[in-house]
């Protein structure tokens, strides 16, 4: 019995860890063709390692593959101090090695840039590396950097992380923009920021879903209606208005953003005076799944909420 657990457990981290490795590489290799074609070409980087890198090739020629992993070793002696110890070099470390030197191993294969239009180099940088982040990010991983001295600052300091990055990416920045010009500091700042809601999106997928809350004192004809025409389920629970001291029913659920101005319609026609709010999110997983009746003009959203 026992080696049957153990073998179970082995083949269920067996199975994580390749699939996380897996995200890792693609994540790093993707990173690394990032920098040759968008990146270095156009001088444009939002900050990091990768900045403070191509600042160093512009005055010393050095490889800017080599002097990233040069530069991250530092980072990676805090992150091993400060932040898991073996549990974050392991994979941190092959994403590091795989990064940085594949940025000069395909260098020679890959066409030094492809346009010169600073606005695509920006926006296209930022779209892959965001997407290599968020690969990495998946497969439980980093590429070091400044994000790693960010962590341990905020550890230290208290400091919000978000104010941290823009001090160590920002600082960086306002480096190149002195070095490039102001244009490619600008650029790169435009780089940073979506490049940040690149690698939520890889994070999180799109927001296809909305939820809806709605406070009212008719709960069982709202739900009748909303379980017939939009076949979604329904999620009630009790809850008392602070200023009237008036109890209330709380009703949630999830719908696709078609639905959203049906809904509307029909709790307003029902209670008039229901409280609604429309939230978004990303994912909606579990629930029951209802068959629609025959005949039904349904949009498509058929899972439960409970």
């Amino acid at each position: 019995m026992i080696e049957k657990i153990q073998t179970a457990i082995f083949r269920h981290i067996y199975r994580f860890a390749w699939r996380d490795y897996l995200l890792l590489t693609i994540g790093a290799l993707i990173s690394a063709i990032n920098v040759n074609l968008f990146m270095a070409p156009a001088d444009i980087a939002p900050g990091g390692v990768t900045g403070m890198a191509i600042l160093v090739n512009h005055y010393t020629g050095w490889p800017i593959g080599l002097t990233m992993l040069v530069l991250n070793i530092p980072m990676l002696f805090l992150g091993f101090k400060y932040l898991g110890r073996f549990k974050f070099l392991t994979r941190t470390l092959y994403v590091v090695l795989l990064y940085n030197l594949g940025v000069d191993f395909l260098a020679p294969s890959l066409p030094n840039g492809i346009t010169d239009d600073l606005l695509l180099n920006a926006l296209y940088a930022a779209v892959l590396g965001g997407l290599g982040s968020g690969l990495t990010f998946r497969g439980r991983g980093t590429s070091a950097g400044t994000g790693v001295l960010g962590r341990v600052l905020q550890f230290k300091t208290g400091m919000p992380v978000s104010q941290l990055y823009i001090l160590t990416d920002g600082g960086v920045i306002a480096v190149m923009g002195l070095v490039f010009g102001g244009d490619r500091g600008l650029y790169s700042l435009l780089t940073l920021f979506v490049w940040g809601f690149m690698v939520d999106y890889v994070l999180e997928g799109p927001s296809v879903i909305r939820t809806a809350f709605i406070i009212t004192d008719k709960p069982d004809e709202i739900t009748s209606t909303l379980l017939n025409r939009l076949r979604i389920g329904i999620t009630a629970w009790k809850g008392q208005g602070m200023y009237t001291k008036k109890d209330h029913t709380v009703l949630f659920c999830t719908l696709s953003r078609p639905d959203v101005d049906y809904l509307k319609s029909e709790v307003a026609a029902v209670d008039p005076y229901a409280f609604v709010v429309i939230g978004q999110g990303h994912q909606a997983t579990g629930g029951i799944v209802r068959p629609p009746k025959k005949g039904a003009n349904l949009s498509g959203q058929k899972k439960e909420s409970d």
